[in-house]
């Protein structure tokens, strides 16, 4: 595992390695050490645009699958960064037909195939310092880029409304007047049963008149 960035040695030419596999970046580094050459190592595909404009370095091994960015969308940030950039991706077998692919539309100007040994550079150097194709995929940039959409807010969850309490049957007010009225007479009637022998007397013998309160106990049963 190698730091990134490192520290440049100074030497004449500078290969940016960015394949995100350990063993293949220290076969391409021995490689082009053997070739004089520095290799820089950076396993992340967005620092790795940063890196280039950095180090502006003379050749960028790459793979397709990186972290953070698609290796297909570092070499065109390279290469709108830079037209002169010159990448050479690095791909597994199983992986060639897509590599190429993103050679293409990138401008690469080589794709080698793991496992890297000094024959197989060897055999591909008159292509990896040829010229730089053309890049059609640059014009395409913006659409390569997923699409973000902004998270759609949570609606809260609102709790269950409280049960209502059960209605309240208003009970219809019954007139109660002339039972009232009932009762009182009754009531009368009852003093009048208990003094009636005297007052019956009284009133025979003229010394209470009656007969003056009928139209009022008239008037109350009414």
């Amino acid at each position: 595992m190698y730091n990134t960035p490192c520290v440049p040695f100074n030497m004449s030419r500078v290969a940016l390695v960015v394949v995100a596999n350990s063993i293949t970046e220290g076969r391409i580094r021995d490689i082009m050490s053997r070739r004089g050459w520095e290799a820089e190592i950076c396993q992340d595909g967005d620092k790795a645009v940063d890196e280039y404009v950095r180090l502006n370095p003379d050749l960028v091994f790459l793979s397709l699958d990186l972290p953070t960015m698609n290796g297909h969308i570092a070499a065109l940030e390279m290469r709108e960064t830079n037209s002169k950039a010159r990448i050479a991706f690095v791909s597994s077998k199983a992986r060639l037909s897509k590599t190429r692919d993103a050679a293409y539309s990138s401008g690469a100007v080589t794709t080698l195939v793991t496992p890297i040994t000094f024959d197989s550079i060897e055999r591909q150097w008159e292509e990896i310092i040829g010229d730089i194709p053309e890049a059609p995929g640059l014009s395409d940039l913006d659409a390569l880029y997923p699409e973000i959409k902004d998270p759609e807010p949570e609606i809260p969850v609102l709790p269950p409304l409280p049960s209502l309490p059960p209605p309240v049957i208003l009970q219809p007010v019954i007139e109660e007047s002339k039972p009232k009225k009932k009762r009182k007479l009754k009531l009368l009637l009852l003093s009048l049963l208990i003094i009636g022998s005297s007052a019956g007397i009284a009133h025979y013998l003229g010394y209470v008149n009656l007969e003056i309160y009928f139209d009022e106990l008239l008037q109350f049963i009414d």
